[in-house]
């Protein structure tokens, strides 16, 4: 009799976790219905790698203890802050969360082809709390979701909005995870947009190509006047450096060859040509070659002129058209 007993405590455990197992198998996460309405973006700053998005979000759920008005998580904000916030619950249960947001968020960006630039601008939301075998988020598609003039100095080329589950690869200290890795349900929006490019573009590049026909007067300047083609020529050339510090100091630092590096670099070497033919016609009239001197002078201001706005018209036509 006893033994019946025992082997029947065995079966009623051993049936005991093989449903337990099959029902946590079986368990789905909530689903929390996400939608935003972009009103502003602005300050687009690339030197702090920052810009300021301002927004509603709207959440509806079943849970009561996910709670984003303090679990709500804005993982690429800098700072955030709710402006306006209201909770409801709706007659089937649902409960409804209103908020305005004012987010200072992280840029990332790409300055290979600026002025002519197209930037991605992302914002995100999780709950710090639970993870994705609690919740799912899912997105509300009805209505548009910015405003008509939200951007300025920019246009939009699309706005994407997407329901993940993002992978972190750590525990946050759970003994129960037997490896380090952690997910949790997130809800992105993804705006590319480009700037108008070519008064910008004029208005940085001004001082370097005026600097660029200065050096091109030394042509204009007879060879055996040495002193006054070598002025020009070394004041264009700190002027084109100095046009450079100005606009590095507004953009973030990068390792790979801008569009400003090419042009600024092929004006520099520009001018170093220039001096450089002064000094070769020079020697022609020390060797009483006067008239030499006037046809190289003539032939390398006409060659290093069309090399220079060939170059110049190649980088930022392959630049324009990344747009």
């Amino acid at each position: 009799m006893k033994k019946k007993y025992f082997l029947f405590l065995i079966f009623f455990v051993f049936y005991s976790l093989f449903i337990s197992k099959s029902f946590a198998q079986n368990v789905h996460p909530d689903t929390v219905t996400v939608g935003v309405y972009v009103t502003s973006i602005h300050d687009i700053d690339f030197k702090e790698k920052a810009y300021k998005i301002n927004l509603w979000l709207w959440l509806k759920y079943k849970r009561p203890e996910f709670d984003f008005l303090k679990n709500l998580e804005v993982p690429m904000a800098k700072t955030f802050e709710k402006s306006y916030a209201t909770i409801d619950t709706l007659k089937d249960g649902t409960i409804y969360i209103l908020m305005k947001l004012q987010c200072l968020m992280k840029g990332n960006w790409n300055i290979k082809n600026f002025p002519f630039d197209r930037q991605n601008l992302q914002f995100a939301i999780e709950n710090s709390m639970y993870d994705s075998k609690s919740l799912v988020f899912a997105k509300d598609i009805l209505g548009e979701h910015y405003g008509k003039d939200f951007l300025t100095d920019w246009e939009k080329d699309s706005f994407n909005i997407q329901t993940d589950v993002k992978d972190y690869t750590t525990s946050f200290g759970d003994p129960a995870l037997q490896k380090p890795q952690s997910k949790f349900g997130s809800y992105n929006v993804t705006i590319e947009v480009h700037r108008n490019s070519w008064e910008l573009f004029i208005k940085i590049f001004l001082g370097m190509y005026v600097s660029f026909l200065i050096a091109c007067m030394c042509f204009y300047i007879h060879p055996d006047n040495m002193d006054s083609r070598l002025a020009l020529s070394v004041g264009s050339l700190f002027a084109v450096i100095g046009n450079k510090y100005i606009i590095d100091s507004a953009l973030p630092e990068t390792n790979s060859f801008t569009l400003v590096d090419s042009l600024h670099g092929i004006t520099l070497v520009y001018i170093l040509m220039v001096i450089t033919a002064s000094v070769f016609t020079l020697n022609y009239i020390k060797r009483g070659h006067k008239k030499q001197a006037e046809q190289v002078n003539k032939i390398i201001g006409v060659m290093l002129l069309l090399i220079y706005v060939g170059l110049n018209g190649w980088y930022i036509y392959r630049a324009y058209n990344s747009l």
